[in-house]
C-alpha cells in the first residue's frame, strides 16, 4: 500500500468504518489509505511515514482499556518524524481520552462521529503539525535576541502561576509554541495540554465541541462525547485564535469560565472543570478592546497575563540560528548533504521582512533543501521571488518573454496563480496548497518548474 507523500492513514479494525472516513476525507485530502490489522503497520512504515494517523483504540473484540491503540501511538511518536495522531473510541470514556493526550495525541474522536467535526480535527490536526515537534518548539524560542530573551522571562515567571495567559502576535510566529512552554513550566506539566482553534468551531457545534454532550443531545448525538474542557481536566487548554470567536460564542464561554463549570448539552447538571486557560489570536490589541469585536468582560478574565510574541523581522538576530536549525533539520529528513547559504544569500535572507515569520522561514528551508543543488545555497533556492528579492536590493529576474499564442500562456497563467496564492497565503507553502487543491509536493515542484 503506497502512502504519498502527503497522506492520512485511517487505522481501524472496521473495515466499513475505515472506507467511511477514507470516502470523506479524500474529498480535501489526495492520499488516504486505511489499514484494519495494526500488526502491519511496521511494513507500511518502513515505506513512508503518514503525516496524520486516525487511530483506533481497541482492535480486538470485546476490548475497551485501548491498550492496543495506546501502544501503537507509542510506536508512532517514537519515529524521527512522527505523525499526528487523532485517537478513536466508540466509547466515550474521559478517562482514556485524556490518556491519549498525555501520551501525545493531538485530539480524539467517539464513533459514530460527526462528518463536520473529523473534517475540523483532521484540518486542525494537520495545521497544527510541524515538521518535527519535539524539535520545534526548542526551535521557535532558542532565539536570544533581546525581544526573545524577553518572552523567555515572562514565559519562566507566568509558567508557575495559575494565571490565564493571552499570546499575542502575528501568524507564524510561534504562539502555540509559546503555550505549550508556559503549560510545560507549569505544575500542570504532567498532565495534557489541549488546542483547540477556536477560529475552525462552528458556532452550531461549539458547545458540543468545548462542553461535551450527551446521547440523545441533538440528532446525530448517537453516542456521548466529551467536550475540551473535560478532556483538558488537570492540564491546560489553549484557546488559539479567540479573537476570531463569535460574540454570542463568547458569551457562553465567559459563563463556564465564571462558573468554573460547564454543562454539556443534553445533561441535567453541571460539571465542574478544573483547567489553566491560555489564549492567542493575531487581531491588532486596539480591537480586541472594541465590545463589537470581543466582550470586555471575557477579555478580562482571559488577559491576566499578556505576552506579546515578536514578529521575526523585529528579531533579526534570531533568523542565522534558526534558518541554521531548519536546514540541518530538513537536511537530515530528506538525506541531503550538510550545507549553508552563501554569504550574499545570507545577508538576502537577513534582510527579507518575513511576512509569515518562523512558519515561512520553515517552509523556506525546506523548500531549499529540497531544490538546493549547489555547494551553497542560494537565496533563489529559498523560493522567496523576484519582487521579494527586489525589495531587499536584489537585483529582479527579467521580465518573462511573451508567449507564442498558440500556447495559450497555459503556462504564464499556472505561474501567476501559484504565486498569486503564495501572495494570499503570506508565504505559507502548506496554506497555498490547500488554495491551489494541490499536496505540498506538487506545489513545490510547480514552484521548482516556475522559477518562484
Amino acid at each position: 500500500m503506497a502512502v504519498p507523500h502527503t497522506s492520512i492513514l485511517i487505522l481501524d479494525d472496521d473495515p466499513d468504518v475505515a472506507c467511511a472516513a477514507q470516502l470523506l476525507l479524500r474529498r480535501r485530502h489526495g492520499g488516504v489509505a486505511t489499514l484494519n490489522d495494526p500488526a502491519l503497520l511496521p511494513a507500511l512504515l518502513a515505506r513512508a511515514v503518514p503525516d496524520l494517523v486516525l487511530l483506533d483504540l481497541n482492535f480486538t473484540p470485546g476490548r475497551i482499556d485501548g491498550a492496543e491503540g495506546l501502544a501503537v501511538l507509542a510506536l508512532l511518536l517514537a519515529l524521527p518524524r512522527p505523525p499526528a495522531v487523532i485517537a478513536l473510541t466508540a466509547y466515550a470514556d474521559v478517562p482514556l481520552a485524556v490518556e491519549a493526550l498525555k501520551r501525545g495525541a493531538s485530539d480524539f474522536l467517539t464513533k459514530p462521529w460527526d462528518n463536520a467535526n473529523l473534517v475540523a480535527a483532521v484540518d486542525n490536526a494537520l495545521a497544527r503539525r510541524g515538521p518535527a515537534p519535539k524539535a520545534s518548539a526548542g526551535s521557535a524560542l532558542m532565539g536570544e535576541s533581546d525581544a526573545m530573551r524577553e518572552v523567555k522571562a515572562m514565559i519562566a515567571g507566568v509558567g508557575p502561576t495559575e494565571a490565564n495567559v493571552m499570546i499575542l502576535g502575528e501568524n507564524g510566529v510561534g504562539k502555540e509554541l509559546v503555550a505549550r512552554a508556559i503549560h510545560q513550566a507549569s505544575r500542570r506539566a504532567g498532565a495534557s495540554f489541549l488546542a483547540v482553534d477556536m477560529g475552525a468551531l462552528p458556532e452550531s457545534t461549539f458547545e458540543s465541541e468545548l462542553f461535551g454532550h450527551r446521547k440523545g443531545a441533538f440528532t446525530d448525538a448517537k453516542g456521548g462525547r466529551a467536550g475540551r474542557f473535560q478532556a483538558a481536566r488537570g492540564g491546560s487548554l489553549f484557546l488559539d485564535e479567540i479573537g476570531n470567536t463569535p460574540l454570542a460564542a463568547q458569551a457562553k464561554l465567559l459563563t463556564a469560565l465564571e462558573r468554573r463549570e460547564v454543562t454539556p448539552l443534553g445533561a441535567d447538571r453541571p460539571e465542574a472543570i478544573d483547567v489553566r486557560i491560555i489564549s492567542a489570536t493575531n487581531r491588532d490589541e486596539v480591537r480586541l478592546f472594541d465590545p463589537a469585536v470581543f466582550r470586555p468582560d471575557l477579555l478580562f478574565r482571559l488577559n491576566t497575563i499578556v505576552i506579546r510574541v515578536p514578529p521575526l523581522r523585529e528579531r533579526r538576530a534570531d533568523i542565522a540560528p534558526l534558518l541554521r536549525h531548519y536546514l540541518d533539520l530538513y537536511q537530515r529528513q530528506y538525506a541531503r548533504p550538510a550545507r549553508q547559504p552563501g554569504a550574499g544569500a545570507l545577508e538576502l535572507l537577513h534582510a527579507h521582512a518575513w511576512p509569515g515569520n518562523v512558519r515561512a522561514l520553515r517552509h523556506a528551508c525546506e523548500r531549499a533543501v529540497i531544490f538546493g543543488a549547489g555547494d551553497e545555497y542560494r537565496f533563489a533556492d529559498f523560493g522567496l521571488g523576484a519582487a521579494m528579492a527586489a525589495a531587499v536590493g536584489a537585483p529582479p529576474a527579467p521580465p518573462p518573454q511573451a508567449a507564442d499564442p498558440k500556447d495559450f500562456k497555459l503556462g504564464a497563467l499556472e505561474r501567476d496563480t501559484v504565486a498569486a496564492a503564495l501572495e494570499q497565503a503570506k508565504g505559507n507553502i502548506s496554506h497555498a496548497a490547500k488554495l491551489l487543491g494541490v499536496s505540498r509536493a506538487a506545489l513545490y515542484r510547480k514552484l521548482g518548474k516556475h522559477g518562484i
